[in-house]
């Protein structure tokens, strides 16, 4: 049997989209956040730096850029400049609800 273990693998656990707003700083700290708790901290740290990266690189290549929009196929982000920081926008492509059984 510990052969066969060797090309199980573990079932993909689903994650939740974040949604909500968050403001942070030049330095990537939030300062501000209606994203839910649930998030992780670690993935909205990854998606501030990743946006704050995008508006100095546009500085450096003496592009101003002003806002960006990043579409993913399950999230869209939008993202303003704010004198070094940003204020981000994260909004699931699908919300899932469910709907209530009809009785029979």
């Amino acid at each position: 049997m510990g052969l066969l273990n060797l090309f199980s693998k573990d079932s993909p656990g689903l994650q939740i989209l974040p949604s909500g707003s968050l403001s942070v700083d030049r330095n990537g700290k939030v300062l501000a956040s209606t994203v839910s708790s649930i998030i992780p901290g670690e993935t909205i740290n990854q998606i501030s730096q990743a946006v704050l990266r995008l508006f100095r690189g546009s500085r450096e290549a003496q592009v101003p850029l002003t806002e960006l929009t990043l579409q993913f196929a399950s999230l869209k982000i939008t993202a303003r400049e704010l004198r070094g920081g940003a204020m981000i926008f994260l909004t699931p492509k699908h919300t899932f609800n469910v709907s209530p059984q009809k009785k029979t």
